[in-house]
């Protein structure tokens, strides 16, 4: 189905398609009867060896939704029903923002890559809270990536991270620190040094806050990093974020770099997302899992188009995997082509269950 109109899609303007497909199946979960039909298209059965229950939460299987496709939280019911396991709304910050300047979302179609400049353009933590509100359930574990203003400066970011959590912290089963978008001015360097200890107590304590007040253990919170990141600097991260006490790691976020690009859009300034991610962020994931002895559960995410490269990052010390540009490049069935061809590999491999399989690489 999405082969037929994914050639409309792809002579529109990037972010006017991503508009278009976003409230178009937050409308469609509204109309009576369509949230069955997408379950009946594109939903993903449950199987006992795909299931992953982690940071308290199940998950019927290891593939979520990457921050940045729904930034509003404007169609969960919908995105639920095309047989994600969970999902990242956001990025969001305290208040709305209108982002960089359009354009700012580019297709690079024989790298099955995007390059976006946004800049987290939303609409404010307050308006979606009101959203997640609205739910009558969550149907399925919902992420909320936080991060900070652009007119905020690092030495306030702690704050403008606490009000989110503030404000959304009934909403969201639990929560992502984005620190690694390239496309807010120095945010980056809240990945390093006492900037990063400093933020993420800050975080730890509002949560805490949060879990004192409205009752319950605090929710689990993971660090979103770039793939940008040395050796060194990945080790360092890694012991500031476990000695903070946050729940696991996502990696990665999107790269500047441009090593091996064909189309001319690879001149545009932002962050590249897709295929020419897939072999970095894997290679991230297996150094985390190494530095963290396994002990710190990853989310791993860049450029998984097929089972084989989810299946890649699950053995180099991934516990769940999201997608996003594959979603853009072959539509919401790759989410049932990544399940179905994991429990493949899975049988191949002589694995009963996908937890057995993560860091396997690790154990050669």
């Amino acid at each position: 189905m999405y082969k037929l109109v994914k050639p409309l899609f792809f002579k529109m303007d990037a972010e006017a398609a991503h508009h278009l497909v976003v409230d178009g199946l937050g409308t469609a979960a509204r109309v009576p009867g369509m949230p069955s039909l997408l379950s009946a298209i594109w939903g993903v059965r449950e199987r006992a060896e795909l299931a992953v229950d982690l940071f308290g939460m199940h998950f019927s299987h290891p593939v979520g939704l990457a921050a940045g496709l729904d930034k509003n939280a404007k169609a969960v019911n919908g995105f639920s029903r095309i047989g994600l396991s969970f999902m990242e709304v956001g990025t969001v910050t305290p208040k709305g923002q209108p982002g960089n300047e359009q354009p700012r979302l580019f297709r690079l179609p024989p790298d099955e890559a995007l390059v976006n400049r946004m800049g987290f353009n939303n609409d404010g933590a307050e308006a979606m809270a009101e959203r997640l509100a609205g739910l009558a359930r969550r149907p399925i574990p919902i992420a909320v990536n936080i991060g900070k203003n652009k007119t905020t400066p690092n030495e306030n970011a702690a704050d403008d991270y606490r009000e989110c959590i503030r404000l959304l912290y009934p909403h969201g089963d639990f929560f992502v620190v984005n620190i690694s978008s390239p496309n807010t001015p120095d945010l980056r360097k809240l990945q390093h040094g006492d900037e990063l200890r400093l933020l993420l107590d800050a975080v730890r304590d509002e949560m805490g806050k949060q879990a004192a007040a409205l009752g319950g253990k605090p929710k689990p919170i993971l660090v979103k990093i770039a793939p940008d990141n040395d050796e060194t600097q990945l080790a360092y991260m890694a012991e500031a974020i476990r000695a903070s006490g946050m729940s696991g790691i996502i990696a990665t976020n999107t790269t500047i770099g441009r090593d091996g690009l064909t189309h001319p859009n690879a001149k545009e300034t932002g962050g590249l997302s897709g295929r020419p991610l897939t072999e970095r962020s894997t290679e991230i994931i297996r150094s985390l899992y190494a530095l963290t002895e396994g002990k710190l559960p990853i989310i791993g995410s860049g450029g998984i188009f097929s089972a084989q490269d989810a299946y890649d990052k699950i053995r180099a010390g991934a516990s769940l995997i999201e997608v996003y540009t594959a979603m853009i490049y072959k539509g919401p069935g790759v989410i049932k082509e990544i399940a179905g061809g994991l429990r493949q590999l899975l049988k191949r491999d002589g694995y009963e269950r996908i937890t057995q399989a993560i860091g396997a690489d690790h154990r050669k």
